[in-house]
């Protein structure tokens, strides 16, 4: 299996106007994507306020394989998400792992 971490980070300005919306699209992963194992996803509310660096939406996604882990980025309903994401984006941090227990 595959863990697959990402955090993002919005402009200055944006106040969280669109975040129901973008933690619903997150949700509905599991459901519309194959080869996902598991999603979580939430706001920061980390008290760690020093090293949150403007990073507010974090999003855990567990895949069952590599290769579902690459079917994944170009696979429309992530797509979909990644269009909402358009003028408010700033940066984002990504991971990719394989777990090992």
């Amino acid at each position: 299996m595959y863990e697959h971490l990402v955090t993002f980070k919005f402009l200055e300005g944006y106040k969280g106007e669109k975040d129901g919306v973008l933690l619903d699209k997150l949700l509905s992963f599991k459901e519309s994507i194959p080869g996902i194992v598991e999603v979580t996803a939430g706001i920061n509310v980390t008290e760690e306020v020093g090293n949150i660096h403007g990073y507010t939406l974090g999003l855990r996604v567990t895949f069952e394989s590599k290769e579902a882990l690459s079917e994944y980025g170009p696979h429309p309903v992530h797509q979909e998400f990644v269009s909402l994401l358009d003028g408010i984006l700033d940066n984002v941090i990504v991971v990719d792992y394989p777990i090992v227990r």
